[in-house]
């Protein structure tokens, strides 16, 4: 499944930390991973568009130096 990680192993791992962990933790430490990983997802795509943005900001310019004499 993951990279030789089965179902048994899984169950394993999350007996582990529920039993870590308690029952009533597992949603606090669920949200904060969600958190975790959409602000991720939204830094990883803001940082994209600021390339695009300061691409086409460079090309401009690149423009207004040539046309000025």
């Amino acid at each position: 499944m993951f990279g030789g990680i089965g179902m048994p192993e899984l169950l394993v791992i999350m007996v582990i930390v529920l039993i870590i962990f308690g029952a009533n933790k597992l949603p606090q430490i669920g949200e904060g991973l969600g958190k975790g990983i959409r602000n991720f997802k939204r830094s990883v795509k803001e940082k994209e568009e600021m390339d695009v943005l300061s691409q086409g900001t460079e090309e401009l310019a690149g423009e207004k130096k040539q046309t000025q004499p």
